[in-house]
């Protein structure tokens, strides 16, 4: 039986001597680090750590080398993207030039259906233009636009000054980007024939 004059110990202190230091329970808990091994275990763990080491960089290097692919397959697909991008709009002109070869083939053609041929060619253009989407810029009467419009002169006019008066050529643009501006003539503004006369 135990002593009433003596102190419980606490819960799981039954086996620790009275008398015992903190340092000397230390010593006595198992510790969690792992032991030391004999050397010839050192030599396996070394050969295992290698063998992992290469296994990363076999798998490195195969990774490289997928990467490198990907590249140089993405590459190539771009460049023909590049290369065969008008490929539809080409298709599309096809018939056009047909038919101006068959017009100019044509011996004994007369003014008049020459000029029918050439409508009917124009309009099958035309149609091509509008199915990839090339818009025609001409624009007589409007404000000058210098993101549309390349002004080659200016002429005294009636008109509003800034206006387009007349135009040269006609501008085209793919979707919504000029690709070549409209060459215009410009009206001159009030102030500046003023001072020319």
């Amino acid at each position: 039986m135990s002593d009433p004059d003596q102190p419980t110990p606490p819960a799981g202190a039954e086996g620790i001597r009275v008398g015992t230091t903190a340092p000397d329970l230390l010593s006595e808990t198992p510790s969690k680090e792992p032991k030391v091994a004999p050397d010839a275990d050192f030599g396996e763990l070394l050969r295992q750590a290698e063998s992992k080491a290469q296994e990363h960089h076999d798998a490195w290097l195969r990774a490289r080398a997928e990467a490198d692919n990907i590249r140089k397959r993405t590459q190539i697909e771009l460049a023909n993207a590049y290369k065969y991008a008008i490929e539809s709009i080409a298709t599309e002109l096809l018939p056009v030039k047909d038919s101006l070869e068959a017009t100019l083939a044509a011996d004994s053609a007369v003014l008049e259906a020459l000029r029918s041929g050439v409508v009917l060619t124009l309009k099958q253009l035309n149609a091509v233009f509008e199915r990839v989407n090339l818009k025609e810029i001409n624009p007589i009467g409007e404000k000058f636009d210098p993101h549309q419009h390349q002004a080659i002169s200016m002429l005294p006019s009636e008109k509003e000054p800034n206006t387009v008066i007349n135009v040269l050529q006609k501008g085209y643009k793919l979707h919504d980007r000029v690709i070549r501006p409209a060459l215009v003539t410009v009206a001159k503004p009030e102030d500046s024939l003023k001072s020319g006369e």
